[in-house]
């Protein structure tokens, strides 16, 4: 392939986590890479050849994007804010700012600039939401609702383009200048407390996978789909006993009641409307979830590999990498 002819891809979000791998992926497989971000957490975080913006996108004219998209073919949309974030109540309106109107607006753009195709890093709440919808997730918990609300405006906006909004579960690995997120949890399982955690377990992958995945979205023709991505089905147990074990504890969890730990949360999500904030996942009835197998269908799965092509493994190296980042 030559330089010219290779594929222009402009990833916003492309110094975090996913984003930064999938411009790895995305150079080892020829493509002309462009970033926009908000930051660079390390000095030579990008590869040689990589355009690099700096820059707010809620601070950025739309005639400002419409610069960084011309000329592009494929956009990544691996920006917004995820669950962790506790923002003052209402918490749906803090999500939709950041999760549902960016992604509107970008894509709107993008479509209007001529792109191809759309890759949007959503989450795998969403698939939930939209393939039990007897749970009424979305009813209950702004982050699902906004995530929900995200797909929708994303394949609304761009109408014309093949769109792909890839529902993502747990993610694990590491990066240049970047603490994990599950970094918190690492730290209290190497501490001297006895190791409690919920029964129950979900789909996990390694952020390398996920990296394959936007790749094959910005590579592939055809129709608009939502797509979930993910590797293996662990419960808590065996992860966080994992864990436990490479920081070298080899400590056996204590499983806590349902009921306990929903008693916990209760407290907790008053104590923060007190605060006059609001989560974005309900605590107490997020609870259902967390107790449960919250896994991804096995045959929709393999669907998601045929069309996107991303990998499988990896996933005990990914364990390894976020101990030793989340206790440097």
């Amino acid at each position: 392939m030559s330089a010219a002819s290779a594929p222009r891809t402009v990833i916003l979000g492309g110094t975090g986590f996913i984003g930064y791998h999938a411009v790895l992926e995305l150079c080892r497989r020829g493509h002309r890479v462009t970033v926009f971000a908000l930051d660079l957490p390390a000095d030579d975080l990008l590869p040689a050849g990589v355009e690099l913006t700096l820059a707010d996108l809620d601070a950025s004219s739309d005639d400002e994007l419409r610069a960084l998209l011309a000329g592009q073919d494929n956009l990544v949309f691996a920006m917004g804010a995820d669950d962790r974030v506790l923002p003052a109540a209402p918490a749906y309106a803090f999500f939709h700012r950041a999760n549902v109107v960016s992604t509107e607006r970008v894509v709107r753009l993008a479509r209007q600039a001529g792109l191809r195709r759309a890759v949007i890093c959503g989450s795998y709440f969403a698939y939930f939401e939209r393939t039990q919808p007897h749970l009424a997730l979305a009813e209950h918990h702004p982050y699902i609702r906004a995530r929900r609300d995200q797909a929708r405006a994303a394949l609304e906006a761009g109408q014309g383009m093949v769109i792909t909004v890839l529902e993502l579960p747990y993610i694990f690995g590491g990066m240049p200048g970047r603490v994990p997120l599950w970094a918190p949890l690492v730290r209290y399982v190497a501490s001297p407390w006895p190791l409690f955690y919920t029964a129950g377990g979900t789909s996990m992958v390694t952020v390398e996978r996920v990296a394959e995945a936007v790749a094959g979205a910005c590579e592939r023709d055809g129709h608009s789909a939502c797509l979930p991505v993910g590797d293996q089905d662990l419960s808590w147990r065996s992860f966080v006993e994992t864990l436990s074990r490479l920081v070298g504890k080899n400590q056996r969890m204590i499983t806590v009641p349902a009921s306990l730990v929903r008693a916990g949360a209760w407290f907790f999500m008053l104590y923060t409307r007190l605060l006059g904030k609001e989560h974005g996942l309900n605590p107490v009835r997020f609870i259902d979830m967390q107790t449960r197998e919250t896994t991804i269908d096995a045959g929709e799965l393999a669907a998601s590999r045929d069309l996107l092509g991303f990998g499988t493994g990896g996933l005990e190296a990914a364990f390894e990498r976020t101990v030793r980042d989340s206790l440097k």
